[in-house]
């Protein structure tokens, strides 16, 4: 009986953890970063990071902070209902990123990654007023698509983290089989068609 309760307190604690690390902002921070250090250096790989992480991270976590502590929620906002007006606001932080990316000729697929949060986002927020989808899986899967497209078959690698994301997201119980899978085929179809047609294949 210990084994057993001990058992399912690690996987508690893995979910959680797993859950907390992927949050959008968190995975902004890695994916824009392994981007801009492989197609850039010195000045330039730190001012685009700098402006790509400012506008994916700092701005929504600010926005997703204040929002929940406002309204008094839990972290990840598990109702959908919460979910609009931070959305909204976080959608303008991606759009302003997207247009200073754009003046100060960052490389094209920081600035289409940039956008894909935009447009990403945007369907979350349509889709959550009649729906609760993943965000946490459209958070990840998108990012993926993106790296699989800059470092091939070696960010196949990163694929291994969609089914850890939305594992998580089921052993919380704060969605269904469905609304993660929606969640992952969303993020991840989306943000490829966009990066092929903005920029086309490498």
């Amino acid at each position: 009986m210990s084994r057993w309760i001990n058992r399912h307190k690690y996987k508690e604690s893995l979910a959680k953890t797993i859950s907390t690390v992927s949050n959008a902002p968190i995975i902004a921070i890695i994916v824009f970063t392994l981007i801009n250090y492989y197609l850039l250096t010195g000045k330039d790989f730190i001012s685009v990071t700098s402006i790509s992480l400012i506008f994916a991270t700092i701005i929504p976590s600010i926005i997703a902070f204040l929002w929940v502590k406002y309204k008094k929620l839990e972290i990840d906002m598990p109702r959908k209902e919460d979910r609009f007006y931070p959305l909204l606001w976080i959608l303008s932080s991606y759009l302003l990123g997207v247009i200073i990316l754009y003046l100060i000729s960052a490389p094209s697929i920081t600035t289409t990654l940039m956008f894909c949060y935009f447009t990403n986002t945007l369907a979350v927020l349509l889709i959550s007023l009649f729906w609760k989808i993943s965000i946490h899986s459209v958070g990840v899967a998108g990012p993926v698509a993106a790296l699989i497209y800059v470092f091939g078959y070696v960010g196949l690698i990163f694929l291994i983290l969609i089914p850890l994301v939305m594992w998580s997201r089921l052993h919380l119980r704060r969605h269904t089989f469905f609304q993660v899978i929606a969640g992952a085929l969303l993020g991840f179809i989306l943000t490829t068609l966009q990066i092929y047609f903005f920029i086309g294949i490498l």
